[in-house]
């Protein structure tokens, strides 16, 4: 019976692993409009430009670039970011985040310095040129280190063709912000986040997406970047769109009016945007937040951003074990020690059914000798040989699938647990004790890996087993192949496995001297 458990842990960690590259994820229906809207249905929805249709005109010619002297550079501060602005088109240049930190200790930084189109860039139909008139400034750098503090900022354009104004709206203690764009004169209205806004790294994981996302209605789509060869367009209930990786993300919350969603291919990058129809004058109210996927934070806005941070299939389990890991986190003030009470809470409700597992396996150990006899005795007639089990486990009370149940249904919550400490930016720069300084990193000593198969060994040569001797050694290598599997996981991820061997040989070394009955 130990051979199935084992063989059970092994199979839950090998589909954890596939699930992250192979399984993938619906894809919700899109509408689509123009040429796409004839696409079967299934397909993916793209949009092309139609053959002889000519696009909408720029508003102007491409002009060269303002003598760097008469472009003005506005610096914006409050006690969670500092960024600066250009009055080149009213973009955002750099977004440092105050509270985390790169591994050489800088501020993180969500936008690149020299991006294909800078962020929160205007245009007309993939045409941000806009983003290269020097717009007129009013207001100054803003520092907002005070509880309740706010300020605005203002850039104008005005041409023979359209005029544009962009009101900012910064504030204290948020990483949100808001933006009123009035234009005149367009013929269409586009804002994109560009290629990289939002991202510190953008090197792809395994762990996790990284490029743009869509929250459509309560969809929530990822977009993979290898796979972006024509121009998607999203016209459902678009709720923001955004570009994130594992912990940081950038997003568009349009306020009001129902704008469409565009991911397309931008020189090496990708970009995502949302557009509209104008009005005259055309007024877009529209949120931008671009910081960590703190969930506390996102839930406070009430815009829907906490639907960013992804859960995986078993988000239902998830988020209470989140909620719970941070309970305990205000309890102990360590997210290392909330790891080993969430795993010894966890484990609670599945003692009685683990016990009576290992309580099943050791009394097959014990009539390990009267089943060799029956498959010795009965071993030419195998309908016989089954039935003498059958009635001997009836018999002895002994269910053979008894060790498989307890670990099936901790498989659910594995995976739940799993994907909390993968993803959870509260475990990044959090430290545990000693040598452990970043819960969300790799042990650099790999010393919880090599004790966490320790007590895997030490746990299997405490269980009782009742299979075949061959495979009972080739099961000790079980703990060698499972400590290589850990050398590169999150510290917080081995410790709450570690952990729950502990528990584990702690049961076991209590059903072990407990009489069988």
């Amino acid at each position: 019976m130990e051979r199935r458990v084992i063989i059970a842990i092994v199979l839950s960690v090998l589909i954890l692993m596939l699930f992250q590259y192979l399984i993938p994820k619906p894809v919700p229906k899109q509408e689509a409009v123009g040429p796409a809207s004839v696409q079967e249905k299934g397909k993916e929805a793209t949009v092309a430009p139609p053959k002889g249709e000519e696009r909408a005109a720029p508003p102007e010619e491409m002009v060269p670039l303002p003598p760097p002297s008469e472009v003005k550079t506005i610096h914006v501060e409050n006690n969670l970011f500092s960024a600066d602005l250009s009055s080149l088109g009213g973009t955002m240049v750099s977004w440092h985040l105050k509270k985390y930190h790169d591994q050489e200790g800088h501020a993180v930084s969500l936008l690149q310095e020299k991006p294909p189109t800078y962020a929160l860039a205007l245009g007309v139909k993939d045409d941000f040129s806009i983003s290269r008139k020097n717009f007129t400034v009013r207001g100054s750098d803003l520092l907002l280190d005070k509880p309740g503090e706010s300020g605005t900022l203002v850039f104008e354009y005005v041409s023979p063709k359209y005029t544009i104004k962009r009101t900012y709206t910064f504030s204290y203690d948020s990483y949100a912000f808001t933006l009123v764009d009035e234009v005149r004169g367009l013929p269409e209205y586009e804002i994109t986040l560009g290629g990289h806004f939002g991202i510190f790294n953008p090197e792809p994981s395994r762990y996790g997406h990284v490029g743009p996302v869509v929250l459509e209605g309560t969809d929530r789509i990822e977009i993979k970047t290898k796979k972006v060869e024509e121009t998607r367009l999203f016209t459902g209930n678009i709720k923001w769109v955004a570009m994130e990786d594992k912990y940081f993300f950038s997003a568009i919350v349009p306020e009001g009016l129902p704008l469409e969603a565009k991911v397309w291919r931008l020189g090496t990058n990708v970009a995502v945007a949302v557009e509209g129809e104008p009005g005259e004058p055309g007024v877009y109210p529209l949120t931008i937040y671009a910081g960590p996927k703190e969930i506390s934070k996102l839930k406070a806005l009430g815009k829907g951003l906490e639907s960013v941070v992804d859960f995986g299939f078993f988000s239902i389990i998830a988020r209470p074990l989140f909620w719970l890991l941070n309970q305990l986190h205000k309890v102990t003030g360590n997210y290392g020690w909330a790891i080993v009470l969430l795993t010894i809470i966890i484990r609670i409700p599945f003692i009685p059914i683990v016990s009576k597992g290992q309580t099943s396996m050791k009394r097959l150990q014990q009539l390990q000798p009267r089943m060799q006899e029956i498959k010795e005795k009965f071993k030419k007639d195998p309908k016989r040989m089954q039935q003498e089990m059958m009635q001997m486990y009836k018999k002895n009370k002994v269910n053979p699938m008894g060790g498989c149940l307890p670990m099936l249904l901790q498989i659910p919550v594995f995976f739940a647990l799993y994907k909390v400490l993968l993803v959870s930016i509260e475990l990044r720069e959090a430290p545990f004790m000693l040598w452990i300084h970043d819960l969300s990193q790799k042990d650099p000593y790999y010393v919880l890996p090599l004790v966490m198969g320790a007590t895997m060994f030490l746990q299997q040569k405490m269980t009782p087993t009742a299979g075949d001797p061959r495979q009972q050694k080739m099961m000790l290598f079980m703990p060698i192949i499972f400590t290589f599997l850990f050398l590169n996981f999150a510290s917080g991820l081995v410790l709450y496995w570690l952990v729950n061997n502990v528990l584990s040989i702690a049961q076991q070394f209590y059903i072990n001297r407990k009489k069988t009955e």
